[in-house]
């Protein structure tokens, strides 16, 4: 098969080896001698720890070692950094939010074990290391812990109440921070001039992250070389490599992080848990591997959260409705410790979309409370701003009377004005938002709609359509790091990378990049990821930046490569450079002797580079460390009904256009879209971590959480917009939270679309059937809540 790779709808290459069993994961790996782990985890949301009594467990049969925080910091160990609030955007010195006027970004080490009070249902008390699982299980179940209950807070705006339970003493108010941005002043006037002006409250609901692959963790312990090793699935062994080594005071060479395949990240597996830090260090207690794998039950009360954002929004219009100005204010739902602010700075840099906002104001605050932590999920912070600006959008066309596609038209950023910074500092650069919308509106017949909403309606149904146009801007870990060397006995070009895969298929698009531009098949590439002990530094895969980084490195490393490969290639055909040309892999002197890559390969083994005999290999490798934003943008159509008379939603079909720039690998990227637009449609429709008011989970089991199934899923038109960035040579943008950053925003203007003659209240997230139908039948009205800048 010849090139060009890039751009083809190539199977994946490493889909026959997970399909047929040949997955190496976790918990597939045993090491010899190795011990079990199992945690006591707490029953209240928050309590006291008068003591723990682990003697009965101490006197059961196999077990090992009962372990307490108590413990870990008497050997000397420190709670782990999360490092919550990275870097700006744009530039990588940058937090995303400075020391504001509140006092410092708070920021508390998290104990693998707390040593005095417990904060959230399912937080790990005590471990226990045992012969067997189930022994261990046994003695976890035989500690007898004394608890003093604590009253709770679970919602951020009550913990922000006076009076409401304290989590920490040094955050007084359970604030993590408050940051202001934008021109208060400016909205002000804006509003005061406006001709009509639109307000309302969002809830976006907190949800499990439910990957495939459950949590585990091996911790080994080599005490002749005092090599610590870990073993566990990840989103990038480097930061769990990185965390590590401060919690638990190691030097950097006496780690190593293995991260074998992985079943599913979405952004929780890239911070380190708990569990992990807890098995290396019990290793080296009980001198033997130390084994924990999480089961569904502790994983729906330990398992790092996503969403729980509460935003309240106000937008003003001119008489033509035009956008005046945006006032905004959101408060994340940070979870009893302090994991990761990402999903505010990542709203934060979104939310005036792809639409021309003169003026914005922006309030943020992050509230502790005792629930489980909060952190990255699939687009983190994006889809919740989205869904924010298109639902206010669908609101002012209906207070007004202006049809809502021609709301939007009148706002959208054309072409002709970019390159643009956005109101909150984004440059954008490439894309093309009002074809975007047009394109997706014709593929979803939007024109047809009355005419099958008035057949649905004979029918006794309620139809709905929904749009929502995104823009997302893609962060991730600034440095990354590719080595490539050419295997002359497997005739193959091996990739170390220091991203690795969850499930993306970087096996097959890194292999296109390269095999483009060695003169290879992509069958003659192999990629190699997830070792500290192979590559140095790396960022690991999230926020689109595996191919947006390690795309342009594999570049970089190949022109390198291919430098050093003419230079051996003089040597060998004993021509100058001038009489030298490359066809595909090989390199042909002008009176036709030729060499190819893998010769070479095999003539620097033998003799060494000419420029460096002490090179005995034909590699090269690149290095990056800032950032390279690109903006992902596209726009989606969801159209739907309701059964009246049950609250229940038909799906009936569901357009989208995705401009992820220039997709390496088409197939992949509408694989990627797919997955994002179910776990969008999950949210939007089902899925809920749902507690009493005690934070006792009534949502602990695939029994009764709300997860999509493939029978929710409608028909998908999907269709790539190819409009490359200028950001990195490859010009990509990235395609992994395509799918999902739409998707509650189309689905819930479709719903409000057809109940448009029951309700105009704010509908609850997820739009249960039980909710539809309380709205059909008790129709609530609109929702005004004031600002912060802007009178109510």
């Amino acid at each position: 098969m010849s090139g060009p790779h890039i751009g083809r709808r190539l199977p994946r290459l490493e889909d026959r080896r997970l399909v047929t069993g040949g997955g190496r994961y976790t918990d597939d790996v045993s090491l010899p001698g190795q011990a079990w782990a199992a945690f006591l985890r707490s029953p209240h949301a928050h309590a006291q720890i008068a003591g723990i009594d682990v003697a009965p467990a101490l006197a059961l049969p196999g077990v090992l070692a009962v372990l307490t925080g108590a413990d870990y910091l008497a050997d000397g160990h420190r709670g782990v950094d999360h490092i919550p609030n990275p870097a700006d955007a744009v530039r990588p010195a940058d937090k995303a939010f400075a020391p504001p006027a509140s006092g410092p970004v708070y920021n508390r080490r998290q104990l693998p074990l707390p040593v005095d009070r417990v904060r959230h249902v399912g937080e790990a008390v005590v471990m226990v290391i045992a012969e067997t699982p189930l022994q261990a299980r046994d003695g976890a179940e035989a500690v007898v812990v004394d608890y003093r209950p604590l009253p709770a807070v679970l919602r951020a705006d009550d913990a922000l109440a006076p009076g409401a339970p304290q989590l920490y003493d040094d955050a007084p108010g359970n604030l993590c921070f408050e940051a202001h941005h934008g021109d208060a002043d400016a909205v002000r006037q804006a509003f005061a001039r406006a001709a009509f002006t639109v307000r309302r409250e969002f809830r976006n609901s907190r949800i499990v992250n439910a990957q495939m692959e459950p949590r585990s963790a091996i911790g080994q312990f080599d005490a002749a070389t005092g090599l610590h090793t870990l073993i566990s699935g990840s989103q990038g062994v480097h930061r769990q490599h990185l965390g590590l080594c401060d919690a638990l005071g190691l030097p950097a060479d006496r780690l190593r992080v293995v991260c074998p395949d992985v079943g599913g990240g979405f952004g929780p597996r890239s911070s380190l848990n708990m569990e992990q830090v807890a098995v290396l260090w019990a290793a080296r207690r009980v001198g033997r591997p130390v084994k924990w794998t999480s089961d569904r039950s502790e994983a729906f009360v330990s398992d790092h959260q996503g969403r729980d954002l509460l935003v309240r929004a106000a937008i003003a219009f001119d008489a033509d409705g035009r956008i005046l100005a945006l006032d905004h204010e959101l408060l994340g739902n940070v979870g009893a410790h302090t994991v990761s602010y990402v999903p505010m700075a990542n709203h934060t840099r979104v939310l005036t979309s792809v639409y021309d906002v003169p003026a914005v104001s922006l309030r943020v605050r992050a509230a502790l409370t005792h629930t489980v932590a909060t952190g990255p999920y699939r687009g983190a912070g994006r889809p919740e701003a989205m869904h924010v600006f298109e639902r206010l959008l669908d609101i002012a066309a209906r207070q007004t009377g202006l049809d809502r596609i021609e709301l939007r038209r009148r706002n959208l950023l054309r072409r002709e004005q970019l390159p643009r910074l956005s109101p909150m500092g984004l440059p954008y650069d490439a894309g093309d938002f009002p074809a975007n919308m047009e394109r997706v509106l014709a593929m979803a017949d939007w024109d047809g709609f009355p005419a099958r909403r008035a057949e649905a309606r004979a029918r006794g149904r309620l139809r709905g359509i929904g749009l929502a146009n995104y823009i997302e801007s893609p962060v991730g870990a600034p440095r990354e790091r590719v080595r490539l060397t050419v295997d002359p006995e497997a005739q193959a070009v091996e990739i170390v990378a220091g991203t690795q895969s969850t499930g993306q298929g970087h096996a097959t698009t890194f292999a296109q990049v390269v095999a483009d531009q060695l003169g290879l098949v992509p069958q003659q590439v192999r990629l190699r990821t997830g070792d500290t002990a192979d590559i140095a530094v790396g960022g690991g895969t999230h926020s689109d930046r595996s191919m947006r980084l390690g795309g342009t490195l594999l570049l970089q490393a190949c022109a390198t490569l291919l430098q050093h490969a003419a230079l051996a290639a003089t040597e060998v055909l004993e021509a100058p450079p001038a009489r030298v040309q490359r066809d595909g892999h090989r390199f042909v002197a002008d009176d036709r002797r030729s060499v190819s890559l893998f010769e070479l390969a095999r003539h620097v083994a033998r003799h060494g580079r000419p420029d460096d005999r002490s090179v005995r290999s034909l590699v090269a490798e690149a290095e990056f460390s800032g950032r390279l934003p690109a903006f992902p943008t596209g726009a989606a159509v969801c159209e739907l009904e309701v059964d009246p008379d049950t609250g229940t939603v038909h799906l009936q079909r569901y357009s989208a256009v995705d401009d992820v720039g220039r997709p390496i690998n088409p197939l992949i990227v509408e694989g990627q879209v797919h997955g994002g637009l179910a776990q969008g449609l999950g949210q939007a429709l089902c899925e809920t971590h749902a507690m009493d008011d005690e934070g006792q989970v009534l949502s602990g089991s695939f029994m009764d959480y709300g997860m999509p199934r493939a029978g929710l899923i409608p028909p998908l038109a999907i269709a790539l917009a190819e409009d490359p960035t200028h950001g990195n040579p490859l010009g990509v943008k990235g395609g992994g939270e395509s799918g999902i950053t739409p998707a509650t925003a189309a689905t819930f203007n479709a719903l409000h679309d057809a109940l448009s003659d029951h309700t105009t209240g704010e509908l609850p997230m997820p739009a249960t059937p039980l909710a539809l139908w309380q709205a059909i039948h008790r129709p609530g009205t609109d929702q005004e809540t004031a600002c912060h800048t802007t009178p109510s």
